[in-house]
């Protein structure tokens, strides 16, 4: 018996993934955006305190 299969287009067919294509120029992991978060905020508190 043939079994009658259904062919369904791909759920990306015709798009674009622009983030496989382009290369960032800059890196940054998100532990260095807390880490200079954290850097930044006892920087300015030490300002507040002492200046």
């Amino acid at each position: 018996m043939k079994k009658n299969k259904i062919n369904m287009p791909m759920s990306t067919a015709g798009l674009i993934r622009y983030f496989d294509e382009s290369e960032e120029r800059i890196k940054i992991k998100p532990e260095h955006v807390i880490i200079f978060s954290i850097i930044l905020l006892v920087v300015e508190l030490f300002l507040k305190f002492m200046g």
